[in-house]
């Protein structure tokens, strides 16, 4: 793809860290996070997009506390649904295009099979709610535009489920599970390598004109499971980032483990329209786990403490 100027929303967090590495040679990057930009705020959002001129935006920037949002609507709106809209608003007066994530928690779980982007949403909670007020205000402004929704993110850094269970795995001998909510682990590596083979192909004409390809996918890792089976895998593929023993992982339901926000029983997404109109799979989520898992475990022993 022909040289951009492009602005990374988000740049901190783990898709935006994997973003950075996946588009260094697209053109000049600027990169922003939450210590340099207050999304919250409009009218800075607005300025900052200005000031850019970006030709490509990515926003992986969102309030992703999904139990806290239970007790902070306003600001998970004004992250997640308004600051959504102006960058949408401002990349329309730029004829930039937009790269924007969504969630599968937009969906209320109820269906057996995986979710379609035809399918109805219908969030559970606060966070879903405002990330589907996001989704809706870029296709109302339209113009160049892509929205992903994803599931179950995590990466080699951040705050994410691997994470906090390799960490309670040193910790403890007995972890108990949720193992009745189904979805697909997704990882940030996946996410932003799939997106920057899309929008190169999008931008070097392969995908036809912009009304052929702007629009809303889902994109996750193949395959689906449950956090408690998630779980496991993790503790078994994990080698020395575990303190020797591995804990064993009892299953529960649900409706053992309360929490602020409701999540959806069945997130599972359906990639079929990602892969029928770009050509692009990603990785089976065990695949893709592994890999993960690798870069930890490389890290672990090069800083001496395997």
């Amino acid at each position: 793809m022909a040289q951009s100027r492009i602005l990374i929303v988000g740049a901190a967090g783990q898709v935006g860290v994997e973003l950075q590495r996946s588009f260094p040679d697209c053109g000049p990057i600027v990169a922003v996070d939450r210590e340099s930009i207050d999304l919250a705020d409009a009218e800075q959002t607005r300025q900052l997009v200005r000031g850019v001129r970006p030709e490509i935006i990515l926003n992986a920037a969102a309030y992703t506390a999904v139990d806290r949002a239970e007790s902070e609507p306003e600001l998970a709106m004004a992250i997640n649904a308004d600051a959504p809209r102006v960058l949408a608003e401002e990349a329309l007066r730029g004829n930039a295009l937009l790269v924007h994530y969504s969630t599968d928690y937009i969906f209320d779980g109820s269906k057996q099979e995986p979710w379609t982007e035809d399918d109805a949403p219908h969030p559970l909670n606060v966070y879903g709610a405002t990330k589907l007020a996001g989704e809706q205000a870029i296709q109302s402004i339209g113009g160049r535009y892509l929205i992903f929704r994803t599931s179950w993110v995590y990466g080699p850094h951040g705050n994410n489920f691997l994470l906090t269970m390799l960490r309670l795995g040193r910790e403890r001998e007995r972890l108990s599970i949720v193992d009745d909510q189904f979805g697909a682990p997704t990882t940030s590596i996946e996410l932003a390598q799939a997106t920057r083979s899309i929008v190169s192909g999008a931008l070097d004409g392969q995908f036809g004109n912009q009304q052929d390809w702007a629009g809303l996918y889902h994109m996750t890792c193949s395959g689906s499971t449950t956090w408690r089976r998630f779980t496991e895998a993790i503790f078994s593929g994990a080698g020395s980032l575990l303190s020797g023993k591995i804990p064993e992982v009892v299953p529960i339901e649900t409706k053992d483990y309360p929490t602020p926000a409701t999540r959806p029983r069945n997130s599972v997404l359906s990639n079929t329209k990602l892969q029928e109109r770009f050509g692009v799979r990603l990785a089976t989520w065990e695949a893709a786990l592994e890999a993960v898992l690798q870069i930890l475990r490389a890290e672990r022993e090069a800083s001496g403490t395997a």
